[in-house]
């Protein structure tokens, strides 16, 4: 009975440490985005991008308000078409 209860015992030890390295060698596969999901985050990059492009063309010391204005006008039409373009993927 006690032989029979140390067998008992040095198995279950023996597969739990088994499972154990198993699980540590194959990490479970994580979830892939939805294709909604990268469009939202392609979008959150693409208007931070424009913020921050935004922010440079009008806080330049030596552009004129002409420059700046021509500027943003091309920023804007830029950022437009990204816009549709990411909007059509959706």
């Amino acid at each position: 009975m006690n032989i029979m209860k140390k067998l008992f015992i040095s198995t279950l030890l023996l597969l739990g440490l088994s499972m154990n390295v198993y699980a540590q060698k194959h990490p479970p596969v994580p979830p892939h985005p939805s294709k909604n999901e990268l469009v939202n985050i392609k979008m959150q990059e693409l208007t931070k991008k424009y913020n921050t492009e935004k922010k440079l063309i009008l806080n330049h010391p030596l552009a004129t308000k002409k420059m700046k204005r021509d500027q943003m006008k091309a920023l804007n039409e830029r950022f437009q078409v990204e816009k549709r373009l990411l909007q059509k993927a959706k």
